[in-house]
């Protein structure tokens, strides 16, 4: 595992290195890990939040290799990942490629991909290629991005120590476990997450995190009744094993796997709250 210092590049693979933001906290844990990848030149992947330190680290970290700053594309536009996109772009004259936004009041609107991605396209980086694979499920437009070498840069699809948040609308368990599922047999070798360190046994992670959603769906269909319960009171069942003050958060994931469960016709809403569908 390489160390995660704030501002330093640090090799991670083959024509890949990471340069983690100052901005550490309860939803981004040590901070935002942006990469640069690429061979002859560089695509800034997930630049993070707007700040002029950690702009200035990607800018000296370009510099240190002797390799320009051509693309930068994001994973998905909430505020942690892809604000820094701008001052980048003003600073380097880099392209932008990336999702739509969605309106959810939750993106960064800032966001403008001069071109849009979609699932299978290849990215040359300077004479190494990604391949996008469209992963919808934290966030609708969310998108990973695999080297030839088997690097997978996940976003907020995996991270390193603990699971994301799926907050509808615009994100989806039903999605989340869809795109899981698509990882699998993909040749991931290692996963450059988001938020942590390179996550060096992908399968296992992968299995561990569908494993534990669906227990925590297995949870939710047993905290149900016949009688209707607001989310509110729901999520201290549910994530009885979840300190309190993380139950406001947690409500969101309770939320999604509700919708789940009424997709898939275990349960319904009412304007008391959620319910076993009869």
């Amino acid at each position: 595992m390489a160390s995660l210092i704030p501002g330093q590049a640090t090799p991670i693979g083959t024509h890949a290195w990471r340069v983690l933001a100052r901005n550490p906290g309860m939803m981004t844990g040590p901070g935002t890990n942006s990469y640069l990848y690429g061979k002859d030149s560089l695509t800034v992947i997930d630049p993070g939040p707007e700040d002029h330190d950690h702009l200035q680290a990607l800018l000296h970290a370009a510099k240190e290799l002797g390799k320009p700053i051509r693309q930068v594309i994001v994973t998905h536009t909430h505020r942690d990942h892809s604000p820094g996109a701008l001052a980048l772009v003003a600073a380097t004259g880099a392209r932008c490629l990336g999702p739509f936004v969605p309106d959810d009041g939750l993106q960064d609107e800032s966001w403008q991909a001069d071109t849009l991605l979609a699932d299978n396209d290849v990215l040359d980086c300077g004479g190494v290629s990604l391949k996008v694979i469209a992963t919808p499920g934290h966030v609708s437009n969310h998108l990973c991005f695999l080297t030839e070498q088997g690097l997978l840069f996940t976003g907020d699809h995996l991270i390193q120590g603990s699971t994301v948040v799926i907050a509808p609308p615009s994100g989806s368990m039903g999605a989340y476990f869809s795109s899981l599922r698509k990882l699998q047999g993909q040749g991931i070798r290692m996963m450059a997450p988001g938020h942590g360190d390179v996550i060096d046994d992908p399968e296992t992670a992968v299995s561990h995190t569908l494993a534990h959603r669906q227990k925590r769906e297995d949870k939710v269909l047993d905290c149900l009744s016949a009688t209707s319960v607001p989310v509110s009171a729901l999520v201290k069942s549910v994530y009885d094993d979840v300190p309190a003050f993380l139950h406001g958060v947690a409500e969101f994931s309770l939320l999604a796997h509700l919708i789940k469960l009424a997709e898939d016709g275990k349960a319904k809403e009412s304007p008391e709250g959620w319910s076993l569908l009869e």
